[in-house]
């Protein structure tokens, strides 16, 4: 099933996320490689991240994003998780 993520970041993200940076991308990477994570990232004004997930159930995303350093350090505030329908495939 795919899943889209929509969270808020704190006012000052940009400061605050710098020691935990490597971290969070390794982590990112990681769930890429294993073939759950497809992109994630912040909005251009970094208020809010986008995300999609390919995995088996909504709860193992969630998981994986409370265990994020960005969640745990609160540079992420909000975090929603939807079960996703893709309407149209863009080509490969």
């Amino acid at each position: 099933m795919r899943f889209v993520l929509w969270g808020r970041y704190c006012a000052d993200a940009l400061e605050r996320r710098t020691p935990y940076r490597e971290e969070h991308l390794a982590g990112l990477r990681q769930q890429q490689q294993d073939g759950i994570l497809i992109t994630l990232g912040p909005t251009e004004d970094t208020s809010h991240v986008f995300g999609i997930y390919e995995a088996t159930s909504q709860e193992q995303v969630e998981e994986l994003l409370h265990g994020d350093v960005y969640w745990r350090q609160g540079i992420w505030t909000e975090l929603q998780v939807y079960p996703w329908i893709e309407a149209i495939k863009m080509p490969a």
